[in-house]
């Protein structure tokens, strides 16, 4: 056996992603023929039919009666009016019926029970009637619906629920669809746990392979989830070939790239063919694409956004295949592009956005790139793709995106770019949620990228509202100087907000003995991103405590959010940071509190008349986002949803 070292892959290619996967199909070739199975029409909602399905009996069986009421020979009702009411006599000219009903000689008509006026002439039941039936009237006739050897349904036809009673009602009661793929999902690798457990330093709770769970079953294949196998060769061999022995397609996630305990390319070489390994999309690079005993063999990298678009890219055309369902069409757009993305030359890069509309116009904000950054993927609204041989798109250029959240959805948001406050969730949540304090229903799109840059993109036009928190040194005033400076003569508004505390985030007991900005020059310290307003707090307050800057370790260090700030404090990895007082007490830390500053948010005044912004500041004044603010601490709401006109 090879030493660990000797296992290190310093050979990952860079092939095209269209390339790799025409190569990659064309490897394949009639080992994606799809299988077939006969399952019961009651069970087969979704699945996919293997072939055309024509009816065994017609529908309706026989004549039927369309209607409620009575049933006659049309020729006698001849003469029948207004002026001339005909009377007729049960079981003489007529009988009962009910819809459903058999029609059988010599009726043929049926009249309606509202148009039938009772009298009380002779004994036997009578009526009189003030038009004439024409025949064949409220009669469905014999095979109306479905006639014997019509077709139902055509192949390839994904099975709804009003299929299966129609299917039924034309005597199916069994028929051929594509069967489901089996697909074995590995994850691997030692550090990982099951969600669930309890969690250790250096754990990860495994979640990829369930997130391909999910997407193998949305696909229409069965899934075959099984435990993490630890980065050991000969196990990893042994699983490997088991399961290309048992199942249709196996998934393994980690283990594609060049550590040296990657053993994932090594395993598939032994077994079977490598085709590809390393594409030129970022992320997910360094994908393997294999075939192992005539099964496609998929390795993917660890990384959660890198792990999603090798199973979007790879995967999901193979399942496509196989499932004979057709894959959901991608619904382009055409947006400008919110800010400047630079990128490499070697690889097409999928780079996650927001998406509003702003004016006539769609707004594409960048949203975090890492390959780890999982949340990116649940915020995000689409994919702009920045093509291979591209160093990247200008801020104001207009980009292609891919959408995967509908177009709808995205033009009843309101667009929101500026600083972080975790209650920005809390009031998205309200606006979808009509019970919760909106009286309507709309959505709030949020981008954190501090005050300042919210208000060069509401200058830009690229957002209906940016939240601030700016603080003029020479007034002490909040926002509206800056409110002036910045956007000049345009007419805009300020939406009053809220007061929130500002200070020192802190570990649990302050290990420290942090006091003040003073304390900084000796810890560790985690920023805001440059423009953010709880960065220029602290630069106002080291400015007063004659402190440089340049003396704090960590200073250049930048988180986008509170949240972020908080988190890196808990962990250990800074001492302390500035954020606000909701924060500190969300992960239960320590807090020492600096001052006070308002959380408003700027805006065009045009836009105080879209719908969407009348329920933003209704929810801004409603006794439930209080209250919520109560619970969260740090903040008060004395003015929110006052409006000034700057």
């Amino acid at each position: 056996m090879k030493k660990k070292e000797e296992y290190r892959n310093l050979y990952l290619s860079n092939m095209p992603v269209e390339e790799a996967l025409e190569k990659y199909l064309s490897s394949l070739g009639e080992l994606l023929i799809p299988k077939y199975e006969n399952i019961p029409v009651t069970e087969s909602l979704n699945r996919i039919t293997g072939y055309a399905v024509f009816a065994k009996c017609n529908s309706p069986l026989y004549n039927a009666a369309a209607m409620d009421g009575i049933a006659v020979v049309a020729s006698s009702t001849q003469g029948a009016s207004d002026v001339k009411p005909l009377l007729i006599t049960e079981g003489r000219d007529f009988i009962n019926i009910n819809t459903g009903d058999p029609i059988v000689d010599p009726w043929d008509a049926v009249i309606m029970a509202e148009d039938l006026i009772e009298t009380e002439e002779g004994q036997e039941k009578s009526y009189k009637i003030l038009a004439a039936a024409s025949p064949w009237q409220h009669i469905r006739p014999v095979g109306e619906d479905i006639v014997t050897g019509e077709m139902i349904l055509p192949g390839r036809h994904q099975i709804r629920a009003i299929d299966i009673g129609v299917l039924l009602s034309g005597g199916i009661t069994e028929l051929t669809v594509f069967a489901k793929p089996k697909i074995a999902i590995f994850p691997t690798g030692e550090e990982l746990i099951e969600s669930g457990t309890e969690v250790k330093m250096g754990d990860i709770i495994e979640s990829n392979s369930r997130m391909f769970e999910a997407l193998v079953t949305q696909a229409g294949a069965a899934a075959y989830r099984f435990p993490s196998i630890p980065d050991n060769y000969e196990l990893l061999y042994e699983k490997i070939k088991k399961a290309a022995e048992e199942h249709d397609m196996l998934i393994l996630n980690a283990g594609s790239s060049a550590g040296t305990e990657d053993y994932a390319v090594h395993v598939f070489r032994e077994l079977g063919e490598v085709i590809v390994h390393g594409v030129a999309m970022k992320p997910g690079k360094p994908v393997i694409l294999a075939k192992i005993n005539n099964k496609p063999v998929i390795g993917t990298p660890g990384y959660p956004v890198s792990a999603y678009l090798s199973f979007i890219t790879f995967a999901a055309p193979l399942i496509s295949i196989l499932t004979g369902r057709q894959r959901e069409s991608v619904q382009i757009v055409e947006a400008i592009l919110a800010r400047r993305l630079v990128s490499s030359l070697k690889h097409r890069e999928y780079v996650r956005v927001k998406v509003g509309k702003v004016g006539s116009n769609l707004i594409a904000s960048p949203l975090a790139r890492g390959a780890g950054a999982a949340m990116s993927l649940v915020r995000a609204d689409g994919f702009c793709i920045i093509n291979q041989n591209s160093e990247g798109i200008e801020a104001g250029e207009k980009v292609q995106v891919e959408l995967f959240r509908s177009l709808d959805e995205i033009e009843h948001s309101l667009v929101c770019i500026g600083s972080h406050d975790l209650i920005l969730d809390v009031i998205a949540d309200m606006m979808i949620n009509p019970d919760t304090g909106s009286r309507d229903h709309a959505y709030l799109s949020s981008t954190h990228v501090g005050s300042m840059a919210g208000l060069m993109a509401l200058k830009r036009g690229e957002c209906h509202i940016a939240p601030i928190h700016l603080l003029d040194e020479e007034s002490g005033e909040y926002n509206i100087s800056w409110l002036k400076k910045i956007m000049g003569n345009d007419t805009v508004s300020l939406v009053k907000g809220f007061g929130r505390i500002q200070g020192l985030i802190l570990p649990k007991g302050n290990p420290k003995g942090i006091t003040s900005v003073k304390d900084l020059e000796n810890c560790t310290y985690i920023n805001r991103q440059k423009g953010a307003g709880t960065r220029l707090f602290l630069d106002y307050n080291l400015k007063k405590a004659g402190i440089d800057s340049q003396n704090i370790a960590g200073y250049e260090r930048e988180a986008a959010t509170h949240m972020a700030v908080a988190a890196a404090v808990k962990s250990g990895s800074a001492d302390t940071g500035m954020g606000i007082a909701s924060a500190a007490a969300a992960l239960d830390m320590d807090f020492i509190p600096l001052g006070n500053e308002e959380y408003d948010f700027a805006l065009p005044i045009e836009f105080l008349e879209l719908r969407e912004m009348k329920i933003f500041i209704d929810i801004l004044k409603s006794s439930a986002l209080h209250k919520k603010l109560k619970e969260l601490g740090g903040y008060s709401w004395d003015r929110a949803g006052e409006i000034v006109s700057i």
